[in-house]
C-alpha cells in the first residue's frame, strides 16, 4: 500500500472512531438534563412566581399562597390548567411553558415555579422536556408524587373508568414518571421538595423525595406538625419554607432549631 493510500485509510479510521465516540456520548447522556451554569438565570434576581395546581386543577389554596408571596414584593400567578386538570399531564406542561415564556417576555428577570401535588410532576416534566432548567431560577414542589402514588395505582386497577389520564400517569412506574427519573431534574437546578408524613393522598409520602434536590419533610423541621395533603399550600410551616426557598438567599434545608422562625415567617 502506497504512503498516500495508508494516510487516507488512517484518516478514514479516525473519522469512524470519532463518529462512534460521539454516538456513544449521545447514548450515555440521553434522558438526563444538562445545562451550562452560565446559561442559567441569576440566583440573586428573583422574578415572577408561577404556581401549578394539582390533580383536578383546584386553585383556591394556591391563591392563598400566591398572596403571601406577593406580600414579599414578588409577582405571583396561579395557572389555570387545561381542561378539568385530570387530563394528560403533558398538556399541563404546555400550559406551564406558555406561562413561563409570557412572564419572561413581559420583562421578568427570572421565573420560579411552585408545583403542588401533581403540579410538581408537571414542573418536573417541564424541566425535562422544555429547557426548564435554563428558564427557571428555582423549583419548589409540595407533596408531589414524583415517583407516583399507590392511590393512583389502586384506582387504575380497581376502578379504571374512574382513573382518567392524569391518574394513570401518576401510577408508580408509568412512562411519564420513568422519564422524570431518567432526566434527574433535581440536579438540573435549585429544587426544594417539601412533603408531610401525614399525607394519605401521595402514598408513600416520601414519593416526593427527589435525588439532587433539597428534600424537607415538614416534620423534620417541626416534629409536632400535623399537616394533611390538602393543607400543604396553606400551612404556615410550609409557607415559611416556600418563602425562604423563593428568596435571593442560597437554597438550603431548614432544621428543627428553625421551627419557630419558619412558622412565624409563614404565618405572616
Amino acid at each position: 500500500m502506497s504512503p498516500r493510500r495508508r494516510l487516507l485509510v488512517g484518516l478514514l479510521a479516525l473519522m469512524v472512531l470519532a463518529a462512534a465516540v460521539g454516538v456513544g456520548v449521545q447514548v450515555l447522556g440521553r434522558g438526563s438534563v444538562s445545562v451550562d451554569p452560565l446559561a442559567r438565570p441569576a440566583q440573586d434576581r428573583p422574578g415572577t412566581v408561577l404556581l401549578v395546581p394539582g390533580y383536578g386543577g383546584g386553585r383556591s389554596s394556591l391563591l392563598s399562597l400566591a398572596r403571601r408571596i406577593e406580600a414579599t414584593g414578588r409577582t405571583a400567578q396561579v395557572l389555570t390548567l387545561a381542561g378539568d386538570g385530570t387530563g394528560d399531564l403533558l398538556a399541563q406542561v404546555r400550559v406551564l411553558d406558555d406561562g413561563v415564556d409570557a412572564a419572561l417576555a413581559a420583562g421578568a428577570p427570572s421565573v420560579d415555579v411552585v408545583g403542588y401535588s401533581a403540579g410538581g410532576v408537571v414542573a418536573g416534566l417541564w424541566v425535562a422536556r422544555d429547557e426548564g432548567a435554563s428558564k427557571a431560577r428555582r423549583v419548589v414542589t409540595l407533596g408531589a408524587p414524583l415517583h407516583g402514588t399507590t392511590v393512583a395505582g389502586a384506582g387504575a386497577l380497581l376502578a379504571p373508568d374512574a382513573c382518567p389520564v392524569a391518574c394513570r400517569q401518576l401510577v408508580p412506574g408509568s412512562a411519564e414518571l420513568a422519564e422524570l427519573e431518567r432526566a434527574r431534574v433535581g440536579s438540573a437546578l435549585p429544587w426544594l421538595s417539601v412533603w408531610t408524613a401525614d399525607d394519605e393522598t401521595v402514598t408513600p409520602p416520601d414519593s416526593a423525595r427527589l435525588d439532587g434536590a433539597v428534600n424537607v419533610p415538614v416534620q423534620s423541621v417541626c416534629a409536632g406538625a400535623r399537616v394533611g395533603h390538602s393543607a400543604l399550600p396553606t400551612d404556615p410551616v410550609v409557607t415559611g419554607l416556600v418563602l425562604r426557598a423563593l428568596s435571593a438567599a442560597p437554597l438550603s434545608a431548614a432544621g428543627p432549631q428553625e421551627c419557630a422562625a419558619v412558622r412565624a415567617a409563614g404565618a405572616g
